[in-house]
């Protein structure tokens, strides 16, 4: 059995005992691929579902699968920490790879890490509650650089923010191989080629045609290029070119 049709089971699996149960079950954090996946088994389901990784646009996002019979309230399994060095002045500009590399060091398994949002001041690690302790207690060094680390209270956790860098361009169509083309400064073959392999999400869906439309505000992933948040105002210049802006997350 391939990884693909694992996933797809182990989905199917939570949802059935969750049914079966009459209890709230849980993905771990889902990469882009495994939440195409997800989508693409939607009618298969036995229950209905709610995503979330914590604050609003993340990317990694864990399912609960919510059976019909439901009698009590339940929350998201999840946890933030806020990692901030405990010496700023010496501190090193630390990166999304370092952070991640720095947990992975420690035998975390990677789908009980959700996003790690880098801040200018600090890192925000999205994580389950049950290895909460083990990052709070293990996590102290990141590259050369002594952290500390606050567990966020549930309501922190949803004002994180993510920064952007805004990028303002003109395209010849509202397509997705001309968008990815234009916001990472590719040809329209370059983009296709990253369309045709699989590595384009629009809101956690894989996509591979390139006439695909792009609604103002959707999140675009690029494996291996980072993601954006597409906006649009539908006017159009002179030249008939429509304006569009990229917020790229940094």
């Amino acid at each position: 059995m391939n990884e693909q049709e694992l996933c797809k089971k182990r989905l199917l699996d939570l949802s059935r005992q969750a049914e079966y149960k009459g209890i709230v079950t849980f993905s771990g954090f889902l990469n882009l691929n495994e939440q195409n996946i997800f989508h693409g088994i939607a009618c298969e389901l036995y229950t209905s579902t709610k995503c979330s990784g914590g604050y609003e646009g993340a990317e990694r996002q864990m399912v609960a699968f919510i059976p019909d019979a439901l009698c009590y309230e339940w929350d998201f399994p999840l946890t933030a920490i806020c990692a901030v060095p405990q010496y700023p002045k010496y501190a090193e500009k630390l990166t999304h790879r370092d952070v991640l590399g720095a947990l992975m060091h420690l035998g975390i398994d990677r789908s009980k890490i959700g996003d790690i949002v880098c801040l200018e001041t600090k890192y925000i690690i999205f994580c389950e509650d049950i290895i909460c302790d083990f990052i709070m207690e293990n996590l102290t060094q990141i590259r050369h650089t002594m952290m500390r680390l606050e567990k966020l209270d549930r309501t922190q956790s949803l004002e994180v923010t993510p920064q952007f860098k805004e990028q303002t361009e003109m395209i010849a169509s509202n397509r997705i191989d001309a968008i990815v083309a234009k916001a990472y400064h590719l040809s329209r073959s370059e983009a296709s080629e990253y369309l045709s392999s699989e590595k384009v999400f629009i809101n956690g869906k894989c996509i591979t045609n390139c006439n695909q439309s792009c609604e103002p505000g959707a999140i675009v992933s690029v494996r291996g290029k980072g993601r954006f948040i597409f906006e649009t105002d539908h006017t159009f210049s002179k030249k008939g070119k429509l304006r569009v802006r990229f917020l790229m997350y940094v």
